[in-house]
Parts: structure tokens; sequence; C-alpha cells
């Protein structure tokens, strides 16, 4: 059995054996003990979907009103003015036949991917290396765009995309530690309320299984799924 950490144990010592109400959750996570780093602040939420259909499969992009404190790289696949206008958005690897080409030579220093449509044909040769990673661009992510402009800087102020994993799981970064608790508060909230919204027609029963809210280095802690 693996041993856990002082600091762990310290940190699961603050958290209630039983789910806590939503308006409470970011304070109890915020009562463990910090870290020499900024944490990242995640959260994961169970769904009651099955990803094997279609019709049930939750998939979206949503601005957090705080965005997530990450600094994100974006690469643009795009010619002429729309490379420029990529450019001048402050996309960091901006390119198109010469940067598909470096992609499939191993070239993977980037967060996230933007198209225009007219080099989707090119960008489709990269599916097995982008698509495991949630990076293929994706129209319903506004990722496959001729406005790169509004893509890139969506995506620079705190944009995340979203897509139900085989579980049914939505995981994604509400913020940093070194967000005000108001701030991750609205984060938060704002990501429930877009999930619900993009809440499929195939879902039967109850749609949100479950909530959780976990630091980089610290213990998760359950929401109270009645006070949604």
């Amino acid at each position: 059995m693996a041993k856990i950490s002082k600091r762990m144990r310290d940190a699961r010592s603050v958290v209630p054996a039983a789910p806590v109400a939503l308006s409470a959750v970011v304070s109890t996570l915020y009562k463990q003990p910090k870290t020499k780093f900024d944490e990242s602040i995640d959260v994961a939420v169970k769904l009651g979907v099955d990803p094997r259909h279609a019709d049930q499969i939750v998939r979206g992009s949503i601005s957090l009103p705080n965005g997530t404190g990450k600094s994100v790289r974006v690469a643009v696949f795009a010619k002429g003015d729309k490379a420029e206008a990529a450019k001048a958005a402050g996309a960091d690897i901006v390119g198109d036949a010469d940067l598909v080409k470096k992609v499939q030579d191993g070239f993977m220093d980037f967060d996230r991917v933007v198209a225009t449509p007219d080099m989707m044909a090119q960008v489709g040769r990269l599916g097995r290396v982008l698509g495991p990673r949630g990076l293929m661009p994706n129209p319903k992510l506004g990722t496959v765009t001729m406005d790169v402009t509004k893509a890139v800087t969506e995506i620079k102020a705190g944009q995340i995309a979203v897509r139900v994993d085989k579980n049914g799981i939505i995981h994604a970064s509400v913020g940093k530690r070194s967000f005000d608790e108001a701030k991750l508060d609205e984060n938060l909230c704002f990501l429930l309320d877009e999930l619900n919204r993009m809440k499929p027609p195939g879902a039967k029963g109850r749609y949100v299984q479950s909530v959780v809210l976990s630091s980089t280095m610290g213990a998760g802690v359950r929401v109270d799924i009645s006070s949604l």
C-alpha cells in the first residue's frame, strides 16, 4: 500500500467525509495547506450520459469569466491575411503546409489548435496525432473558423475546450490557487451552468451525477449534488 505523505494527510484532515454545498466547496478546498507553486484548480464532473451514443456526447468551448490563470500556447493553421491576423491576435505558432509537416515530424509545443476551413484538408492528415490529444480543430469548438482573431483572442483570455470522456466525465481547469475565492467560485458555477446548457437530448435520468473539486497536490472535495 502506497505511503501517504504528511501533506496529503493534512489536506485530507480538513475535507469533510460528507459532500459539501456548492457555495462552500471553494472555501473548503482553500483550507488545505498550500504548496510552493501556484496549483491548478481542477474539477471532475460525472454526467449521466453514454458517450458511445452520438446523441449523448457533451462537447464545446466555454469562456470562463475569470480565465484559468494558465498561459496557453496556440497554434494556427492559416495562409496569407489570416495568418497575419492570427499573429496579430497573439498566436504562438502560425503556418500552413510547413506547420503540417512540422507536426507530422513530431512538433507538439502547443496547447490549442485553430485552423481556417481551407486548411482542413491538410490538417486532417494530422488526425492520428492531434485527435488522441484532444487538439483536432472542430467547428463545434469554434476552432475551425475564418475569424482567427476571435478564436485566438478567446483562447488566450481563458476559453477552455470540454469533452466528455469514455466514462462520462468532464475534466476541466477552473483557475489557480492564487485566485481569490469569489473568482474561483464564479468560474466553477459558470462552468456547471454551461454544462447544464449543453445537456444532450439523449441524456436520461439525473444529468449531473457528481462534482469533485481538487488542486494539483490536494485532496478532492465532493459537492453535494442537491445544492446545485
